[in-house]
């Protein structure tokens, strides 16, 4: 063989060995020089995913022995799900309604359906919340026929919940002025009087809406609680909430409405040995989440199954049923 020729071989060969290197180092369940390399999805830089993710993250790297976790900033749930399906991230933050459609292949993974999801555990309720200004003289989601009203961006998780919780009270899409709006830009369409209403799914209180609190009195519309079972019996990820009166300024009363659950996934590259050791290293440092985000503090053992829509991680569910 000329020398040539094998400089090439060589070179091909080095490629090929870093090249197994970096796949491995994707993997939660390889080693690589002794080190666990663990992904952890979460959501944009200045919402509520990426602290949470950064905390377990650092709980992770301190509590389990090897381990090199890290939180990657993501496009949220849907990206998340797709990325768990690939085996780019091991771990992440997703909306158990998002997690449910992937898991079964409906909404907007429809003919995608996305296997070898595992739920870790739930996290912490995401409301939806219906939003209106005063000015409005909205009080009801059933005066909204005629309205126009901001959705959500379309394939949004968003836009799901309106379009069945709107179902709910026998309203479709063809009875209102959808506008397909992410919230970012509903709430300006409503501070400008563009909209009548504007919808988000998130833990609260929300900036945005504490933004247009600050500038004009806002009114929440309630979920009724009849309409709230009738809602769950169809989709059980779905579960009751009230958002407590004040919650945002100069709006003093308590309103009922249904929240989905933030969820922590698990890929299959996460095995039941390694399931186990991070669900305990989180669940025995809860105070950590604590201290990285308000919504931290809705984190508790007594609701790691509610909403749960996915098959639970085995390990997780030993550690739990140890307790």
């Amino acid at each position: 063989m000329k020398i040539s020729t094998v400089k090439k071989v060589f070179a091909a060969g080095a490629v090929l060995a870093a090249m197994v290197v970096l796949f491995t180092g994707c993997n939660g369940n390889s080693d690589v020089e002794g080190k666990k390399f663990l992904n952890i999805g979460t959501g944009g830089t200045a919402g509520t995913y990426y602290p949470i993710g950064g905390a377990m993250a650092e709980i992770l790297n301190k509590e389990i022995p090897g381990m090199s976790a890290s939180a990657q900033s993501t496009g949220a749930s849907v990206a998340n799900v797709n990325m768990l399906g690939v085996g780019t991230i091991d771990l992440a933050t997703v909306q158990n309604d998002i997690a449910y459609y992937a898991a079964n292949g409906t909404e907007m993974f429809v003919d995608k359906k996305v296997d070898g999801l595992k739920g870790i555990a739930s996290l912490y309720p995401e409301t939806c919340q219906f939003v209106t200004l005063k000015a409005s003289g909205i009080k009801s989601l059933s005066e909204l026929k005629g309205k126009r009203v901001a959705v959500g961006a379309v394939g949004s998780g968003v836009e799901a919940n309106v379009r069945q919780i709107l179902a709910a009270y026998g309203i479709s899409y063809d009875d209102i002025d959808a506008q397909y709006l992410s919230f970012a830009e509903g709430a300006s369409a409503l501070k400008d009087g563009n909209v009548d209403v504007a919808v988000l799914t998130a833990g609260y209180p929300t900036a945005s809406v504490q933004d247009i609190a600050a500038q004009n009195p806002v009114r929440l519309l309630p979920v009724e609680e009849e309409i709230a079972d009738a809602l769950i019996a169809q989709y059980p990820f779905y579960t009751k909430t009230i958002i407590p009166a004040g919650t945002y300024v100069g709006f003093n009363e308590p309103v009922p409405s249904v929240a989905v659950m933030a969820m922590l996934v698990a890929g299959p590259t996460v095995n039941e040995e390694l399931g186990y050791k991070v669900t305990k290293a989180i669940f025995s440092h809860l105070d950590r989440l604590q201290a990285a985000h308000a919504v931290g503090k809705q984190i508790t053992r007594d609701s790691v199954k509610a909403g749960m829509s996915l098959p639970m991680n085995e390990g997780a569910e030993k550690y739990f049923n140890e307790k």
